[in-house]
C-alpha cells in the first residue's frame, strides 16, 4: 500500500527541518567542504549537491539572534548569495585549513595614494603589516605622485613594497576613475607572473582586525556597509540608460563598494578593462556615472557575479548605524575633514 499523502508531507517536513538544523549549527563545515571541493574540482557539481545548496540558500541563514531597540527585529544575515557563492562572516570558515590551502600563494595589495591622500599611506601600510595576510607572501603595489614623501614601513619576511609614480588628475573624480586604467595596465603586465591574487583597496582606510586568505577567490566583492540591510530598489546604481554603467530596476542583488575588492590577476584584468572601457565611453558622451568607477564596478559585477562576497565586516565606518550586527570590524574608514581631503564618497552619507 502506498503511504498516505499526509505521511509523505510529514516525512519531508522532518527531513527539511533536520537539514536546516545542520545548516544553522554547522555552516562552517558545510562551506569548507563545498568550497574546497569546488576549488579542486570545479567541473564536478552533481544534481544532488545543487539541491543541497538550494536548500541552504532558502533556509540556512546565519542567525545572529540579536535584538536591539534601533533594529526592532531579530537579524538574519545570509551566508550564501542567490547564485550560491559564499558570503564571508566571522565563524563561517576555518582559517587554519585555508592557511594551509593557500600557503604557497602570493597576494598583491594595490593602493592609490595621490595628492593629500599620501598622509593616509603610512597608517594604511602599518595596519596591513599587522593584520593583512599575516604569514603569507605579500607584494604592496603603491601608486603615488609623491614618491619622495613615502615612508617605508618595517615589513615582515616575504613582504615587499613596490612603489610606482603616477600623475595625479586635477579632479578627485578623475583620480578615482584613473585607478581602473592603471589597474588594467598592471594586471596585463608584471602581475601575471608576480602574484596569484590581487586585492584592491582605498588608502584612507586602516586594517583593524584579521583579514586573511578567507577573502581570496576568483572574483571577490564587498557589500557596501550602508546598503547591507536595504532592498535592491534603493541601491545607488547608475539608473540613466545613456551611461555604460546603467543598471535597470529589477537587476542586481547587492551594492558593492569599490574600496575593497579582489580576485585572480586574470579576473581583475577583465574587470578593470570593462570598467575602463565604460568610463571612456561615458566620457565620449560627456557624461559621468553617478559614483564614477564604483558605478562601473557594480555594473560589471551585476552581470559577472562574484565567486565570493565579503560581508560588511570587511568595510565599515564607526559612524554607521547597525554596527551591533557586525561582530568584527576588519577594515575601517579613517575619519577626516572632507573639505580638506575630498573623498570620492563619504560612507556616512548612506543611512
Amino acid at each position: 500500500m502506498l503511504p498516505s499523502r499526509h505521511l509523505v508531507i510529514g516525512t519531508l517536513i522532518v527531513l527539511v527541518v533536520f537539514i536546516v538544523g545542520i545548516c544553522v549549527q554547522y555552516p562552517k563545515l558545510i562551506y569548507e567542504t563545498f568550497s574546497l571541493k569546488h576549488e579542486q574540482h570545479p567541473e564536478i557539481i552533481s544534481t544532488h549537491e545543487l539541491i543541497e545548496k538550494t536548500i541552504e540558500l532558502n533556509y540556512c541563514q546565519r542567525q545572529l539572534g540579536i535584538k536591539r531597540s534601533n533594529v526592532g527585529r531579530t537579524a538574519a544575515l545570509q551566508i550564501l548569495t542567490p547564485w550560491l557563492a559564499p558570503i564571508i562572516w566571522d565563524g563561517t570558515y576555518d582559517i587554519d585549513l585555508l592557511n594551509t590551502q593557500y600557503k604557497d600563494k602570493t597576494i598583491g595589495l594595490f593602493v592609490f595614494a595621490v595628492k593629500k591622500y599620501i598622509r593616509f599611506l603610512g597608517p594604511f601600510l602599518k595596519s596591513a603589516e599587522r593584520y593583512f595576510m599575516v604569514g603569507h607572501k605579500v607584494r604592496y603595489y603603491v601608486f603615488t605622485d609623491k614618491v619622495a614623501e613615502v615612508k617605508w614601513p618595517k615589513m615582515a619576511e616575504n613582504r615587499i613594497l613596490v612603489l610606482r609614480e603616477v600623475t595625479a588628475d586635477q579632479r578627485w573624480q578623475d583620480v578615482s576613475m584613473r585607478r581602473m586604467q592603471v589597474l588594467t595596465n598592471l594586471t596585463r603586465g608584471e602581475l601575471q607572473t608576480d602574484v596569484d591574487y590581487l586585492v584592491c583597496a582605498d588608502v584612507d582606510m586602516v586594517f583593524a582586525d584579521h583579514v586573511g586568505v578567507e577573502i581570496l577567490g576568483e572574483r571577490v566583492a564587498t557589500i557596501h556597509p550602508g546598503y547591507f540591510l536595504k532592498q535592491p530598489l534603493s541601491f545607488s546604481y547608475e539608473r540613466r540608460p545613456i551611461s555604460n554603467a546603467y543598471i535597470p530596476y529589477g537587476d542586481g542583488d547587492f551594492y558593492y563598494m569599490a574600496a575593497f575588492y579582489g580576485g585572480t590577476v586574470d579576473e581583475i584584468y577583465k574587470l578593470s578593462t570593462a570598467c575602463q572601457e565604460g568610463i571612456v565611453s561615458d566620457k565620449k558622451k560627456d557624461i559621468e556615472a553617478v559614483w564614477q568607477e564604483e558605478s562601473h564596478l557594480n555594473k560589471y559585477l551585476v552581470y559577472n557575479k562574484p565567486t565570493k562576497v565579503l560581508s560588511p565586516e570587511y568595510i565599515w565606518d564607526t559612524d554607521l548605524p547597525n554596527g551591533n550586527l557586525v561582530q568584527k570590524k576588519r577594515f575601517l574608514a579613517v575619519h577626516k575633514n572632507h573639505e580638506e581631503v575630498r573623498n570620492r564618497r563619504d560612507l556616512t552619507d548612506i543611512n
